[in-house]
């Protein structure tokens, strides 16, 4: 093992008894606590896979186009989707619908031992990471087995980079041993080249949040969704809050008190990120004096309600459709923020806080088109809220400027696809 994994595997060991109790504190089955080492607890199939890995919701949600892609121009090969986080666990099971061909497991911790037996086990074809999962114990596992390992929608914002950059001599020894680099950006393949990456191994395609497609159906759903909710007669002034984290919905909350005083019949639909949050986010409204309903205990809507708690998973995507104003939360605190790219696909005015470095590229033509605004602060949101509401054709405007320019950015799905080809070749003939 080379010096700079090895230093790393050290450093490893040496926190594994911290990091196995935060592990051992997941609420999920035993079984699914030892994939964490690596361990199955049955033999695998003689099925040849590919396997592709999404760190949590937010990436799964972006992938689910290649997800789709992969099943379609890979029907030999069964898909092993793994993800770090429970969420993301959950995110998938609401994929499975989409063939019996794909299947989820949590991704081992990097330890030596933990990749070696995963791999060794699963044996795939090909590996595919997402955006910037770089393992470096699982990658090298990779190389010594002689699989193809590439980055996809691979993205390394200037905050990323930094932090990289005081471990470098481990990032390019990773880096090296990747094959194939699909980044969203020229800004980020430079920054990937910078750390190690080569430059002929490395291509700019564009992001795959472009790329997002919704279920058939959505705008049934969305009817019922109104309906269920008491909006489907209604006029009342509706925004949604989604993927919110700590530290933002104290200000959503405080700017929709604000908003009720202009409109007092407006709806805020409030979707926390993690749903271990879900609890607290619904004392925030209580202490807000503000009259909640839960989906998740399927409270009704009435006309006195002015935040409904969309407490579940999967299901933010039609809540989007329900709004008239989208706003996306991981942006009124410093965490880089959230894919921006769904509401806008969906025709709704989006909105967003001044932070969203990890969606830098995304942004940058939504908001020169105005379908996205940034607001700085709680007063700002409400001014902006305040404008939608008292012109909502001219928010619709912006909305489906918003769809425009989402299809107009399309295509890195197939420059992704014929990367990958590269190391993979297709199973025959394929459906287009």
């Amino acid at each position: 093992m080379d010096w700079p994994r090895l230093g790393y595997s050290a450093a490893l060991y040496a926190l594994s008894p911290l990091v196995w109790s935060r592990v051992w504190g997941e609420q999920v089955p035993t079984y699914q606590r030892r994939q964490r080492l690596g361990i199955e607890s049955s033999a695998r199939s003689g099925q040849a896979y590919i396997w592709l890995h999404c760190a949590s919701v937010g990436e799964v949600r972006a992938a689910q186009p290649l997800i789709k892609a992969l099943l379609a121009r890979y029907p030999g090969h069964h898909l092993l989707l793994t993800t770090m986080t429970a969420s993301g666990a959950q995110q998938v099971q609401a994929l499975t619908h989409l063939s019996s061909r794909l299947i989820h497991r949590f991704i081992p911790l990097d330890f030596p031992g933990s990749a070696k037996r995963f791999i060794h086990h699963w044996q795939p074809a090909l590996a595919i990471l997402f955006e910037t999962e770089l393992w470096p114990n699982l990658i090298a596992c990779c190389r010594l087995n002689h699989i193809p390992v590439a980055v996809v929608n691979g993205r390394l914002s200037p905050r990323a980079f930094e932090r990289y950059q005081r471990i470098r001599p481990l990032m390019a020894n990773t880096l090296r041993r990747i094959n194939w680099l699909a980044a969203k950006s020229q800004a980020d393949a430079e920054r990937f080249e910078l750390l190690g990456m080569s430059a002929k191994r490395t291509q700019v395609v564009g992001s795959l949040k472009f790329e997002i497609t919704h279920k058939k159906g959505t705008e049934i759903d969305s009817k019922c969704l109104r309906r269920e909710l008491g909006l489907d007669t209604s006029k009342r002034p509706v925004w949604v809050a989604g993927s919110t984290r700590e530290g933002e919905e104290a200000v959503l909350l405080a700017a929709h008190r604000k908003l009720c005083q202009r409109y007092p019949d407006a709806l805020l639909i409030l979707a926390p990120r993690h749903p271990q949050r879900f609890g607290t986010v619904a004392q925030l409204c209580e202490a807000a004096e503000c009259v909640i309903a839960r989906r998740s205990l399927q409270q009704p809507v009435t006309s006195q309600t002015q935040v409904y708690l969309a407490d579940t998973l999967g299901e933010l995507e039609q809540f989007y459709t329900v709004g008239d104003v989208a706003f996306v939360g991981g942006s009124l605190v410093p965490l880089g923020g959230h894919n921006v790219v769904e509401p806008a696909s969906l025709g709704r005015f989006t909105l967003c806080g001044p932070s969203l470095e990890n969606f830098e590229d995304v942004a940058k033509p939504l908001h020169a088109a105005g379908a996205l605004e940034s607001v700085a602060d709680e007063q700002a949101l409400v001014a902006v809220l305040v404008d939608a509401f008292d012109d909502p054709e001219e928010a619709a405007r912006k909305g489906t400027l918003g769809q425009q320019v989402v299809e107009q950015q399309r295509g890195a799905l197939e420059r992704t696809l014929a990367g990958l080809v590269q190391l993979l070749p297709a199973d025959g003939q394929y459906p287009d």
